[in-house]
């Protein structure tokens, strides 16, 4: 299959694609926007050395996973279901979820919406957010203004069009190595504004180039195919998500989890995780330093050493 992809199944009406590597207890690897499963390349053979299961999706709308035209087909009751008919499938009946950016927001969801699946969490650079007391589209337009991306991301088409337009420069100018979150503040403060991603893409990069020309070449390939509605159709549904899960208010997270922080995240800033110490039960946080957005990619080994330790700490491996 192209790109990292080793199988696929069937779950909750689509076809998922999948890399399913070795054996003992299950983790889910979720990636983020604009992301593949192939993100997690590096973890998935450290975990299958470590004796787990690493299970690694393309998840709903990206790479070889079937992308409904719907919009609310991308809710979150919809992807944690994809997460759960991906068990049933592969015939797990918990996992521990690992999730980074997007995916981040999915797993924390796992224990949540589906308890009795969900042996743990690892949330990377996004923490547990509780519900908001609000629309959260509507405090973030509140807080950023019309531009900011996800407020953006709202307008039928219109970031899709112009992410499409050139997809090689959305990977070479989004996926770039950390830089000092003053860093990013400053070029902030020059702009005088809050630019949207397809304007940002534009603007001279600030890090080193993270990928090599082959890596490249797999994201532009697989965003080339299937383009990025299926992707921002997750941020479309922010506000949906809010509207059908009122019962949420004031959740705990309750499973054993770990929460990974970047430095230079200029978005998913490390002081986010801090309030978690009092939501979520049984946590334990490490830092990364001097590692920005793509942490799986920036800092492959460092992940997968905090990862593997803490897995290994609370849930065993196979011998």
């Amino acid at each position: 299959m192209p790109g990292f992809t080793n199988r696929t199944v069937r779950t909750n009406g689509i076809t998922m694609a999948v890399r399913d590597e070795g054996s003992g207890p299950a983790v889910v690897l979720c990636h983020g926007f604009p992301e593949l499963a192939y993100s997690w390349r590096h973890q998935v053979p450290a975990l299958a050395a470590a004796g787990f299961r690493a299970v690694a999706p393309d998840q709903r709308g990206y790479g070889d996973t079937d992308r409904p035209d719907a919009v609310e087909a991308y809710d979150v009751h919809r992807l944690t279901a994809d997460l759960v008919g991906l068990l049933d499938a592969l015939g797990i009946e918990r996992a521990v979820f690992a999730g980074h950016d997007w995916g981040g927001l999915l797993v924390w969801m796992m224990p949540l919406l589906h308890p009795t699946r969900t042996a743990g969490v690892v949330g990377v650079n996004t923490p547990y957010f509780p519900r908001a007391p609000a629309p959260p589209v509507s405090l973030l337009r509140a807080a950023f203004g019309d531009d900011y991306y996800i407020c953006h991301f709202q307008r039928p088409g219109a970031a899709d069009a112009g992410l499409a337009r050139d997809v090689r420069k959305v990977f070479t100018r989004l996926m770039r190595r950390g830089v000092p979150i003053a860093d990013v503040e400053a070029r902030m403060t020059a702009l005088g504004r809050m630019p949207n991603l397809v304007e940002a893409l534009e603007l001279e990069p600030l890090g080193a180039p993270l990928l090599t020309g082959a890596e490249l070449g797999v994201y532009v390939d697989a965003f080339t195919r299937g383009g990025f509605t299926g992707p921002i159709n997750w941020y479309r549904n922010m506000d949906r998500n809010w509207e059908t899960t009122p019962a949420l208010a004031g959740a705990r997270i309750a499973v054993p989890s770990l929460m990974v922080t970047a430095e230079w995240d200029a978005v998913l800033r490390p002081e986010m995780a801090e309030p978690m110490r009092g939501t979520v039960d049984d946590l334990e946080i490490h830092m990364i330093p001097a590692c920005g957005h793509w942490t799986q990619q920036e800092r492959p080994a460092e992940l997968s050493r905090i990862v593997v330790d803490w897995l290994s700490r609370r849930f065993g491996a196979h011998p």
